[in-house]
């Protein structure tokens, strides 16, 4: 029997299945390639990390907080008294913060035509911008290109800081998205705009508008918007001041970029590409007033602090009046041009609010930054006396009372000896004034008169007087006292002559109207009226019945060169010895002025100056006087002063008989434990300027009667008895 060959059994296949296709599920998978392996590896070695890394910033996103924007820092402003910007105060950032509203649009447009061309079509991030930027980093080497968009740039500004990290840059990145869903485009490049830096310290476009062009950001043009839109990559390099060739081409190029995008006509920029920058003058620090500012900033820095002062955004209304300012300096600088000439200090008070309305310190803040006016205290000399006046109208005494006036005396109170001898007083030039009243002896400055009242009265309440009239610095109360031999600054003198002016109520000198806050919320003041903030320091009539007193001197006496043309005027001269300095004080009822001259480096006599032999307080200081009020009351309405009667004052004694020669009073009585004068000799009062008008022959008395009328403020008063001759402090 035959074998019969053996066969393989069939196999079952599912419908529709071919028998190729079995096979083909049954055969074994050929080996993959070792290239489609490499592939498989480098697509996995990308997209593993890739996706860790797309978690990971999921998750950072959805962890990360967006925090609220802090409070930029910005400057603060000092202003005139008609609101006009004098000075800023600011630290390494100056900042004006303003609307959008107030930005231009040809500014915005140039700005995200150079910036970010996409701004208002993205979400934050620009991945094109992004991955080029990228690119051109891993080229180079180095994190030189941020593809950073307007809100990226605007998150660094604000939250993140400027560091060069990936880290920084996914922070950003996050916050840039997040910012996006809070706020709108406006909204952001409102605040990009307004804390880009531009150089030159100016942070956001106001500064940066006003530091290159002098003008607001509204009122930039479409060029100016370009020069400053082309500076924001690079302010250094691109420094218009520093780099104009590069400013403008810059500019050129920011104007391209705004055709390149469709929001300047390339016709328009081709015609105006060919202008030049017009820029404003380089910056300088402002000088204006500078005593006066500096005054003010560290009044303020006592008030609020650094920060506020400097980053804060105060709005400070001052009380100075520029034009006048300039009038007090232009004066000064005609009377005394050369450097070598005395310094002077000049302070304007209005007697009515407090308000300094114009401050000299010196002549060149750059150089010297002591205040002369605030800081620097010198004898007053004789323009002291009103307050020995004062003293005396307060006991009742009366301007007509008589005194002798003889060239020099000796007081024989123990309490007024210096160095164990008893004080001699002498007049001015060794002059006799014989026998006259309190009211002439004051016109004639007459040394040997006042002394006598002050040792009556008593040095302690001259020294009363001075502080409650608004000398604040420390008196000693000795017999000198009232011949001017206590130091003091002008600013306190001119506070107490504004206290004459405004009739006896003192008011605190002011350099500031008022403070507002970055968003207008009134932080001080305004100022109110002397009336409604002033204390009274004396009677309305011994103020008044000084005032008349003090008429004279610059009608017939040692101010004869202060006299205003048809304007009533009150005022005293003032000399220390050895003519070291020299004053005039005085005042209309508006305004108190007073001029101080002498060297700032110490007490040195000033010979020869500007034509005069010596200087007395009626030749410079009462020339510089009369023409800074002559400008600066030409808008004023001429107002006289109160009405003032002597009648309520005890009765003068009668004139004693005639005699040969002055006889010096008698001692007086000692007043109550005065100290000793600490010098032998008190201030002088000098023979009046060879330039000064002389006074006009005096007037038969006057003595009132019962019956008489009260004197009108505009006709100032006779002497009391004919004068042949007279002791001068000009």
């Amino acid at each position: 029997m035959s074998a019969v060959p053996a066969t393989r059994a069939p196999s079952i296949e599912p419908p529709g299945s071919t028998r190729g296709d079995a096979w083909a599920a049954a055969a074994p998978a050929p080996a993959m390639s070792r290239g489609r392996l490499v592939a498989w590896i480098a697509i996995w070695s990308v997209f593993l990390p890739l996706l860790s890394v797309t978690g990971a910033v999921v998750a950072l996103y959805a962890a990360t907080e967006l925090p609220d924007i802090p409070p930029l820092s910005e400057t603060t402003m000092l202003l005139d008294r008609d609101g006009n910007e004098v000075a800023k105060l600011h630290a390494d950032v100056d900042r004006v913060l303003i609307p959008l509203t107030q930005m231009p649009m040809s500014l915005r447009r140039a700005v995200v035509a150079v910036e970010d061309a996409d701004f208002y079509r993205h979400n934050g991030l620009d991945m094109t911008a992004i991955a080029r930027a990228s690119w051109a980093n891993v080229a180079s080497g180095s994190m030189s290109q941020g593809g950073s968009t307007i809100t990226q740039q605007y998150v660094k500004n604000v939250l993140t800081g400027p560091e060069h990290s990936i880290g920084r840059k996914v922070h950003e990145a996050i916050l840039a998205v997040k910012l996006e869903h809070t706020m709108s485009k406006q909204e952001i490049l409102e605040g990009y705009l307004n804390t880009v830096y531009f150089g030159h310290g100016a942070y956001g476009i106001q500064a940066a508008a006003r530091r290159y062009f002098d003008r607001d950001a509204k009122d930039l043009t479409l060029l100016q918007s370009a020069t400053l839109a082309g500076l924001i990559a690079a302010p250094s390099a691109r420094d218009p001041f520093e780099h104009p060739e590069e400013a403008r081409r810059y500019r050129d190029f920011a104007l391209s970029r705004m055709v390149e995008v469709g929001s300047l006509d390339a016709d328009r920029a081709g015609r105006i590409a060919t202008r030049p920058l017009g820029l404003a003058d380089e910056p300088r620090v402002r000088s204006e007033a500078a005593y006066f500012m500096e005054y003010v900033r560290l009044a303020l820095k006592a008030s609020y602090g650094l920060d506020a002062l400097y980053r804060g955004g105060l709005r400070i209304r001052t009380t100075i009046d520029m034009d006048w300012q300039r009038y007090a300096e232009r004066v000064i600088h005609s009377f005394l041009p050369d450097p070598k000439d005395p310094g002077v200090a000049l302070v304007a008070i209005d007697p009515r609010t407090g308000a300094i309305r114009a401050m000299v310190g010196g002549r060149n803040f750059d150089r010297s930054e002591f205040n002369l006016a605030t800081q620097g205290r010198r004898q007053a000399g004789s323009a002291f006396k009103p307050f020995v006046l004062l003293a005396a109208l307060e006991r009742g005494i009366s301007p007509l009372e008589l005194r002798d006036g003889p060239s020099s005396m000796t007081i024989p109170d123990p309490f007024c000896e210096t160095n164990g001898k008893p004080w001699t007083v002498t007049n001015a030039g060794d002059q006799s004034a014989g026998r006259m009243s309190l009211e002439n002896a004051m016109a004639g400055s007459v040394n040997t008169i006042y002394a006598q009242v002050t040792v009556e009265v008593g040095p302690e309440a001259v020294a009363d007087v001075a502080h409650r009239m608004g000398i604040r610095s420390p008196l000693s109360p000795v017999c000198s006292i009232g011949l001017g031999t206590s130091e003091v600054t002008p600013l306190e003198m001119t506070s107490a002559f504004a206290t004459l002016a405004a009739r006896g109520l003192y008011v605190e000198p002011t350099a500031v109207e008022r403070v507002t806050g970055p968003s207008g919320e009134v932080l001080q003041g305004p100022l109110r009226g002397v009336g409604s903030v002033g204390s009274s320091a004396v009677s309305e009539q011994d103020a008044d019945a000084t005032t008349r007193v003090l008429q004279g001197v610059i009608d017939h006496g040692t101010g004869t060169a202060a006299r205003l043309a048809g304007r009533s005027a009150a005022g005293k001269t003032g000399t220390a010895q050895n003519a070291t300095d020299a004053w005039f004080c005085g005042y209309v009822p508006q305004l108190a002025t007073c001029v101080w001259v002498g060297y700032p480096s110490g007490a040195r006599p000033m010979r020869d100056v500007a034509g005069f032999p010596e200087v007395y307080g009626g030749t410079l200081p009462a020339l510089i006087w009369h023409d800074f009020m002559t400008d600066a009351t030409a808008g004023m309405p001429v107002v006289g002063f109160p009405s003032a009667s002597y009648e309520v004052y005890a009765d003068p004694p009668p004139p004693p008989p005639p005699s040969a020669s002055p006889v010096p009073s008698p001692a007086p009585s000692p007043s109550p434990q005065p100290a000793p004068s600490p010098s032998p000799e008190p201030s002088p009062s000098p023979e009046p300027s060879p330039s000064a008008k002389p006074p006009p022959a005096p007037t038969p008395s006057h003595a009132p009667s019962p019956s008489s009328s009260p004197a009108t403020s505009t006709a100032p008063q006779a002497p009391a008895a004919p004068v042949s001759t007279r002791s001068r402090d000009p």
